[in-house]
Order: C-alpha cells, then structure tokens, then sequence
C-alpha cells in the first residue's frame, strides 16, 4: 500500500500575504494566537521543541523526509497554486526539485480555487486576493511547461509510467477534457504514457463528474462532512468566565462517526480514500471554527488499519493521509508537544502489520 500525505507549502513568507497583513505573516502566526473556544478544547497546538519552522531552509524538507521514511509514508501531494500564470507558495517544491539529495517522492494537488482571507482567521471573510481564472491554450502550455521538469524528476509519483497529479475542483476548469488531451500529448512527447489524473472528491455535486480522469480520490474529512453530518453548535459558559458565543458559531462533529461514515461508503478501482488524523480550524476561523472531537494516535491508527484493508480488497494501492502539516485546521502528522511522535507511530505500526 502506497500512503500519500497531503502537504501544504505554506510556512514561508511570501510578498502576496505580506501585502494583505504585514511583514511576517506566516500560517504560524495563526497558530500562536489561537485561544480554546469551549471548556476542553485543545488550543492552541505547539509543534514539538518548539519546532516553528521556515519553509525556505532547506534542511527543514530534509528532517520532514526523514520522519515520512521513517513512518512508511510513501511520498508527498503538495499543494499547487496556479492562477492563469500567477503562482502562490512554489518555493518549496522548487527548492526540492533543485535539492537531488532529498529522498522524497511527490506530486501536485492543483488548488484551484479564489485566494482569499480565509488564510488570516477572518472566519467567514471571503474577500478574495487572487482571482482564479483560467485561460486557453497558451495558457495550458504555460502550465504545462512548468511541470515538465517535476514529472521528468525520479522521485517525482508515478502511476504506469503517467505523471500523477490531482485537481481540486475540477468541475470549474471550462474546456477541462481539452486541456487535459493536450497534457496527455505533451507528456507522451516527453516519453510518457500521459498523465495519471486524480479527481478530488471535496463535496456531494463534486462526485459525478463526466471527465477523461484516470481515479477519484475522497477529501476528507470536507466530502463526509458536507454529505451525511449536521455540525453541532458550542455555547461558551457565562459562569466559568467565558464569552458567550453566537449559538451558531464553533460547531462540534464527533471523530469516529465521520470515520464510520466515511468506512461505510463503497468504492470502486481507482476510487481511492483518505483518512485524516484530526481537524480543527479554529486558527483560521476563529468563533465560527468547526471542530471534530475525539480524535486522537491510537483511533487514527485503528482507522487507518482498517481503511488500508478496505482499500486492498476493492483493488486500490493508493490511501491518502490528511495531512502532515496543515496546522492551521489542527491537522498534522508532524510532532506536537502534545502527542509528539505517535501518529508517525501507528502509521509505522500499520505499515509493519501489511508484512
């Protein structure tokens, strides 16, 4: 089984953010400000030793490879911001690029969607930064062109000799098929048998889809959540000295039912799953977060022990981790002060149970 963890290349300043909320701005300024918003709630998390880290050194990448060996986990899915040319947060899959002795297999997840201030815990602010737009066929060339050299990379995923690479919203491309012949040719130009194309399953009217793409993978938790689970609104007691938040604001969903709606639901070959380690996005969303409860290593491992086995018997190799380090939704495989290693931990141990 290949374990593919979902990463985001956000923790690094970049001029589009500095612009909008000041020099420094990182996701980790999110992170430190964050503030429990009921009794129980665990805010805000602290990366192990204090572990801050800045994207652009580059024995950062080194000591995540490391940890991901070690745990078994195949490879990285990082994140691609492309509007019509104009890139957001490249640096860090450059720089690996560029760095042959980093030993770490990846591919993209293209995150086609508006740039907005949701990154700066404006809750439901949805001024939008970037535009996302799309252009024709100079434009797919461009794009193209610009994944050539990270499909030709050895470490760089591949499924029967294709490129893979996921898109987030693919209903949104117009003329996707098109563009998609088009890469397929380029890449067959370039001694490929074209490009492994993995639709993201993020929501319901995202699922039935009538595209050239090669598998589907389920975003979770944002496609289980949206389909089957009412959200459960938290009050903040007057008498212990809490503020009294709007009824409808920080919403409750418990772990393990999302995990057993998400077992429940079949697939097919090539319709891969995903299992999450928690999810949390109080940093970004302050009062109007929502929060999964009940998470924690010995359930994620459990999970994803049984979705490993699921996965097997529907003819599937590809499970999908959310995600190492999305810190700013409380979702991260990396070492907390909390946990600290142990969800690295039970993936070894799932890994070690596969032999």
């Amino acid at each position: 089984m290949r374990l593919i963890s979902f990463y985001l290349p956000q923790f690094h300043e970049i001029p589009e953010n500095n612009d909008a909320w000041g020099n420094g701005f990182t996701e980790w300024v999110n992170v430190k400000k964050s503030e429990p918003r009921f009794w129980g709630h665990s805010q805000p998390r602290v990366p192990l030793n204090n572990n801050y880290y800045n994207l652009l050194d580059k024995n950062v990448m080194g000591w995540q490879a490391k940890l991901a060996a070690y745990a078994g986990i195949y490879g990285f899915c990082f994140y691609h911001y492309w509007f019509n040319g104009r890139m957001v947060l490249e640096k860090p899959a450059e720089n690996l690029l560029k760095d042959k002795s980093i030993k770490l297999r990846y591919c993209f997840a293209w995150a086609n969607e508006p740039w907005t201030k949701t990154w700066h815990g404006a809750g439901g602010n949805k001024e939008i930064l970037i535009a996302q737009t799309y252009g024709g066929e100079e434009e797919w060339k461009c794009h193209y062109e610009y994944f050539r050299p990270f499909f030709m990379d050895e470490r760089y995923i591949k499924e029967n000799n294709k490129p893979v690479l996921l898109i987030y919203r693919l209903r949104n491309i117009p003329h996707f098929n098109e563009m998609l012949r088009y890469w397929n040719r380029r890449a067959e130009e370039d001694g490929f048998s074209g490009i492994f194309l993995i639709s993201m399953n993020v929501c319901r009217e995202h699922v039935e889809k009538s595209c050239q793409v090669n598998a589907s993978v389920d975003f979770e938790p944002n496609r289980t959540k949206s389909e089957k689970l009412q959200t459960k609104p938290v009050l903040k007691p007057k008498d212990k000295g809490w503020k009294l938040w709007n009824y409808f604001a920080v919403k409750r969903i418990s772990y393990d039912r999302l995990n057993r709606e998400m077992l429940k639901k079949p697939h097919g070959k090539n319709q891969f799953r995903t299992v999450f380690a928690d999810y949390d996005d109080s940093p970004r969303r302050g009062a109007r977060a929502v929060v999964i409860k009940g998470a924690s290593p010995r359930k994620f491992g459990k999970y994803l022990k049984m979705t490993i086995k699921k996965s097997l018997e529907e003819g599937n190799r590809y499970v999908f981790l959310n995600a190492w380090n999305e810190w700013g939704e409380g979702n991260y495989l990396e070492p907390d002060t909390r946990y600290k290693y142990s969800y690295l931990r039970e993936i070894e141990r799932c890994n070690a149970d596969k032999k």
